[in-house]
């Protein structure tokens, strides 16, 4: 008589699924099977056999888009700041670095012990010698990585890989106004290219450096320029390895994204760190006030930060200096004026390092 009753609940309230869960479980599933598309579509790469471009539709960029990636990128985040045991760290630290291939030997500190948590680890600086930087060409690689693609912008559109563009002006937002940046004012009825190119005779380029998990995570100044601008564009935080940028149309305008403008000797020039999955934290060292994936964004908007003041006319970067980190890897895009006889010495998949040169003139 004295046995504590046991209360059970209905069987359809245990296990009743709430939309949420419907979604996460729907979009996460959908998101696994395009990493093994992107897989597939690597090996046939690298095989040498041309792999065609078949776009994503509305409701499958929809779909994709409802996985929380900016809740489990914060997530990630924290989780990349527990320190570790030190007996846990080299176990694993090695994982890690066959999974994804890193050179430790170029990393500053070799010793695995040394990273307290794997923030430390993805932020490991390196070895001043491993990266010399190149004086002989004005525009170096800002980060390692590998070129998803290069060119002159045409027609106000910019490849993110070949075949697959994006709109130059959705990716930059509005023109910021030329008392700010020191340029030329623009005739009325100028495209927004047009706009951007502020001396006679040159034309508009753009790069595209994709940084895999297993690259160095810093990026640095590609040339001497100044800084005047930086806008903050909240967003996404979808995938941006190669296999999603030939899926996903404008993808690098959905996802979240720091870009600094400013002029160099040729004109405009712009370098903008695109954050992705995992990499919701963008950090510019000069830059106190940038913070990104911040819990509350609106979609579509976008913040700006101007750097020039009564006391100074921007930022001054000198080629190789540090500029920023990812906190895993993610994508650097240039966006530069210069003249027409700017020559580009790459190819489009090749992998390049810190340091070494983009182009000539």
């Amino acid at each position: 008589t004295e046995r504590k009753k046991l209360h059970t609940a209905p069987v359809g309230q245990v296990f009743r699924l709430r939309p949420f869960h419907v979604l996460v479980a729907t979009g996460g599933g959908y998101a696994g099977y395009r990493k093994y598309e992107d897989y597939k579509l690597e090996q046939l790469e690298k095989r040498g056999i041309e792999v065609p471009v078949k776009l994503a539709s509305e409701w499958e960029v929809a779909l994709y888009k409802s996985v929380p990636t900016r809740l489990l990128s914060r997530a990630w985040g924290r989780l990349n700041q527990v320190e570790l045991p030190t007996w846990l760290r080299k176990p694993v630290y090695s994982l890690y670095i066959w999974t994804f291939g890193v050179n430790m030997k170029e990393a500053a500190v070799e010793d695995l012990h040394h990273y307290r948590n794997l923030s430390e680890f993805f932020r490991r600086k390196l070895k001043p010698q491993v990266r010399p930087v190149c004086c002989v060409h004005s525009v170096i690689s800002p980060s390692d990585g590998k070129i998803l693609n290069f060119g002159q912008v045409k027609n106000c559109e910019v490849e993110q890989v070949k075949g697959v563009t994006y709109s130059l002006e959705s990716f930059l937002g509005p023109r910021i106004s030329t008392e700010e940046m020191h340029f030329r004012q623009a005739p009325p009825g100028n495209s927004f290219q047009q706009q951007l190119v502020t001396k006679e005779g040159n034309e508009l380029y753009h790069c595209v450096i994709y940084l895999a998990p297993g690259d160095y995570h810093c990026f640095h100044s590609p040339t001497d320029w100044t800084v005047s601008h930086r806008r903050h564009f909240p967003g996404s935080l979808m995938s941006v390895n190669p296999g999603v940028a030939r899926w996903i149309k404008e993808l690098f305008c959905h996802n979240e994204r720091v870009v600094l403008t400013g002029d160099w000797k040729h004109g405009f020039f712009s370098l903008t760190a695109v954050g992705a999955t995992n990499v919701g934290s963008i950090r510019i060292y000069f830059d106190q006030d940038l913070h990104t994936n911040s819990p509350s964004y609106s979609k579509g908007s976008y913040n700006d930060f101007s750097f020039i003041s009564n006391s100074k006319e921007g930022i001054p970067m000198r080629k190789g200096e540090h500029l920023g980190e990812f906190n895993l890897g993610s994508t650097i895009v240039l966006i530069f004026e210069a003249p027409k006889d700017f020559k580009f010495n790459l190819k489009a998949g090749q992998k390049i390092r810190f340091g070494e040169a983009l182009g000539s003139l």
